[in-house]
This record gives structure tokens, sequence and C-alpha cells, in this order.
């Protein structure tokens, strides 16, 4: 755990501006960013909302307002879309379960008809398309486990398979691809390791391999970087150091100077954090800036469940609700 000394030392968390940033991005319909964004609103929504919960300051936002938009992004199939008036995709479904989840309001939805959706997507070697067009990738398989796993349907597909197949997507070098002999990259790691620890499999992870090849992701900055040879980036704050925490092999980086990498990217004057310091910031990047310091015990940030991407109250509330 970081102690508030060495916090103060490295910088300050200006959370009520990054609050203030992510309550006026939702404003701004009319920016390019926005329009940008249209498409995929739903994560965009769950990227800002569980930022503000994990600031404890979700209830800055109109409950109501964000469940109606929630529910007229659902499909006959169950499915979810981006947007209104948009397909449905695995990659929103999961998006609304989790704020729906946030908000403690999974009961309204038809469970039956979105676990369907969901498993319905799964093929016959274990692996999950992202929707009626078939695309194939470990993190779609990520997606459907956690999603069913939070609905608790996870008996709807056929787990086994599931696992077979993330793990013939294993490379000699401990990590995982998109697809079987695909190259290692940290966003599909955090995505096989999540599957296979929410579905207790993680005995097919080298912990030693892998947690090896992800501490050597952290960069002189800090930072951490997605494969060898690129350029840190926030976002891999949460894709290698949830993997790492997971397989119990974070302290193998040196966590101070990641919180620092990650404090120099923040707007000091307009909040928000960016990919790297001085560019531009996004509601991508600062949710996964604020939940790797998260994951780093950053004072005054609520605890982020490494596997579920959800605060640790939300996913305890969850799990002991029958």
């Amino acid at each position: 755990m970081m102690s508030s000394t060495s916090s103060s030392q490295m910088g300050q968390l200006v959370a009520d501006k990054h609050v203030r940033y992510i309550l006026m991005a939702e404003k701004k319909k009319e920016s390019i960013e926005s329009v940008v964004m249209d498409h995929l609103r739903m994560n965009g929504a769950y990227w800002g909302l569980t930022t503000l919960d994990l600031l404890d300051k979700l209830g800055t936002v109109s409950e109501d307002e964000v469940v109606s938009w929630i529910m007229t992004c659902q499909h006959e199939s169950g499915g979810f879309a981006g947007n209104t008036g948009h397909d449905p995709h695995i990659l929103y479904t999961l998006s609304a379960v989790q704020i729906l989840a946030l908000f403690d309001k999974i009961n309204i939805l038809d469970v039956g008809k979105v676990s369907s959706y969901v498993a319905g997507l799964q093929n016959e070697d274990g692996s999950f398309s992202g929707d009626m067009w078939g695309e194939i990738d470990t993190r779609f398989s990520y997606i459907a486990i956690c999603c069913l796993s939070i609905l608790k349907c996870l008996d709807k597909i056929n787990v086994e398979k599931a696992v077979e197949y993330i793990v013939s997507c294993k490379n000699l070098d401990g990590g995982f691809g998109c697809t079987p002999g695909a190259e290692s990259h940290a966003g599909q790691i955090f995505c096989c390791v999540g599957a296979l620890a929410i579905t207790g499999s993680l005995h097919h992870v080298d912990k030693d391999l892998l947690g090896w090849w992800l501490c050597e992701r952290q960069t002189k900055t800090g930072g951490l970087n997605g494969r060898p040879e690129k350029l840190p980036d926030v976002c891999y704050s949460w894709w290698v150091l949830s993997s790492l925490i997971m397989i119990d092999r974070v302290h193998w980086i040196d966590k101070a100077k990641l919180a620092k990498f990650i404090l120099d990217c923040q707007d000091l004057d307009n909040g928000g954090i960016s990919d790297r310091p001085e560019d531009a910031v996004d509601i991508f990047h600062t949710y996964f800036g604020v939940a790797g310091l998260s994951l780093l015990e950053y004072p005054g940030v609520k605890a982020i469940d490494p596997a579920y991407a959800l605060p640790v109250d939300v996913i305890n509330r969850i799990i002991f609700t029958k």
C-alpha cells in the first residue's frame, strides 16, 4: 500500500477536477470527440461512471436518466448496442451490465434474455464471436465469462471448452494472443487471465514466465507498455497491473514509479488523464489511470476488482446476493 508520504512526494490526484471533466464530457454532445464516439457511448459511460464510483462520486449523476438510456439500447435479441439506434454487440452488452451493477439495478434486466444472447455467441470450439457477424477474439471470451458471471448464468455456456480455447491461445513467452498463434499483447493477457481467474482456472497460467513478460513492460519512465519496444501508455496501468495482481506477481514492478507516471499524465487545470504526459486527455485513459491508482491502493480511491473491472464493493454485493 502507498503511504500518504509517498503519494505527496509524487504529486496529488486532482480527483475533483477529474469528476468535473467527466461530468462536462457528457454534456458536450456536439463536440467532435462526442460525435466520433457516438457508436460506443455505452463503453464511454462505463469508463466515466466507474471512475466516478472509484472516486466516491457516483451520486453526482442521475441514476434514472442513465438507466433509462441504457434500456433504450437493448435489442430484441437481448444484447445491447453502443448507443440508441446501433447494432448489438457483446462488448456493449458487458458495459451495460456493468453499469447496471454499479447502480445495483441488475434486477431490472430480463437476465434470461441477456444471458441467452451472450451464450448464443459461443462457437463449437469454445471461442466466442462478438456479434452475429462472427469475429472471434479472446476479448469476447473474457467479456462473455465476466458478463455471465455477474448475471450468475455461467452454466449457460460450456465453460470447459471456453477455458480450453483460451489456453490454446497461450504462447511460448507465457502470454496470450487474440487467437491461437497470435502475438502476446497485454490487453489480451488481461482478458485471458481475467477469464481464467473468474472460472477458477489460473492453474493453466505459467505465473513466473508470464510475470516476467509483464514486469518487462515497465519502461524507464515508470509507465507500462503493451508489447516489447512500444511506448508506455496509461491504459496499461490497468491491463498489465491487474494481470500481475491476479497471478500474484505485482511485487515485480516499481509501483511508486508507475503511480508517478499516471499522476504526471493528469491535466491539472481542466481534469482528465492522457496516455502520456502532455498529451490530450480522454475518458478512456482517465478511467484506466484512476483504475490503475486503485490497484496501487492510492489514498482516496476505492478498491477495484482486478478480474471484473468493477469496484470491490459492487462485486461483493453481487456475490453475496442470492
